[in-house]
């Protein structure tokens, strides 16, 4: 599919997982970056039509990422992705205008759900 993607996690094998689930549901302009700052200066450059983004990072973590990415693009679409599955940070991810939150670990075809709603506008949704 012609839209972009950026998945952000700083664990190569999560961002690895999450390219297969989008590659499977037929994406293939998938960008990738290992911390916040990459991901905004990705996110700049690029627009993508969805963030795939982790919580809990080094340097800049996703909260603070969501944050400057929907106060550069309001109407970015943002799946929030952790481990730390902690009611406070879904609810302030949500509040901060992400789309969807997921837990890990995450089923791939629970995550290609929620991917595929997100990109068709169906509402905003958590796993």
């Amino acid at each position: 599919m012609i839209y972009k993607v950026l998945v952000v996690d700083d664990a190569n094998f999560i961002r690895m997982m999450i390219r297969q689930v989008l590659t499977h549901l037929g994406y293939t302009n998938i960008l990738e970056a290992k911390n916040g700052f990459e991901a905004l200066e990705i996110y700049k450059a690029n627009r993508p039509a969805l963030t795939i983004l982790d919580i809990t990072m080094p340097e800049l973590d996703g909260l603070s990422t969501l944050f400057e990415i929907m106060a550069f693009d309001p109407t970015a679409k943002v799946i929030m992705c952790s481990a730390a599955s902690q009611e406070t940070s879904v609810s302030e991810a949500l509040e901060l205008g992400a789309a969807a939150f997921v837990t890990k670990p995450f089923r791939p075809d629970e995550l290609g759900k929620i991917i595929t709603k997100v990109l068709t506008g169906n509402n905003k949704g958590n796993l």
